[in-house]
């Protein structure tokens, strides 16, 4: 027996002159201009992400795109190929973080819009260096590790242009894995904004309204 959850799309029913028409909840999402990446990234993934982004700068090249980032990671060329387009196209990309951001995750999420960049309250921005595997004759293991190498100083240097921060701080801080929480994240010049009020804040607003609301003792 498959124990394993369905992929279950959410269905939307407008209704309009022409009657009921049956929406899945992201083509809805993309009528507002919204793109939500949910998944790690491999080129099919890239592939739908760029097709909506040239797809929405075809509908409006003024009016922003909001990407939704909830990504582990994944691919390097094809994350390469989501920021390429991202740079391509004409109207300022917002980038929104949920729940996570790594590895090629956190390079979109601080390629979007400068003062567009967010992060909601209880997110995770995590960086590493690249990796890659290799195998075969000696001459083509170096070969490979020659070009992760050169790759890894693309997306180092892509880091280093969006958040403002010196190349050798990228270097170090990637050489492991680097974890930041979202004001962090803001201080590090990766998103501009936290969006909403962190748990622990909202803990506190109520333990201080519960504090005010008992009676005052002589």
């Amino acid at each position: 027996m498959n124990n394993q959850p369905m992929n279950v799309i959410p269905m939307v029913i407008e209704t309009g002159a022409r009657g009921e028409r049956a929406f899945d909840i992201y083509s809805l999402l993309l009528r507002e201009r919204i793109i939500m990446l949910g998944m790690p990234i491999n080129d099919q993934v890239a592939n739908v992400i760029i097709a909506q982004l040239l797809y929405l700068e075809r509908e409006d090249p003024d009016k922003d795109i909001s990407l939704y980032i909830h990504c582990p990671g994944g691919i390097i060329s094809a994350g390469l190929a989501i920021y390429d387009t991202m740079q391509l196209v004409r109207p300022d990309v917002s980038t929104i973080c949920v729940g996570l951001a790594a590895s090629m995750g956190t390079l979109l999420l601080c390629a979007g819009a400068r003062g567009k960049r967010y992060a909601l309250p209880n997110s995770t921005i995590h960086m590493h260096q690249a990796f890659g595997g290799a195998q075969g004759q000696a001459a083509d293991i170096e070969i490979a590790a020659r070009e992760i190498m050169r790759i890894q100083e693309i997306i180092r240097g892509i880091i280093a242009e969006h958040t403002g921060q010196p190349l050798e701080k990228i270097i170090h801080d990637t050489d492991r894995d680097f974890y930041l929480n979202p004001e962090q994240a803001v201080e590090y010049g990766i998103v501009d904004e936290v969006l909403g009020k962190p748990t622990e804040e909202i803990a506190k607003t109520d333990e201080a309204g519960e504090a005010e609301s008992k009676p005052a003792k002589e």
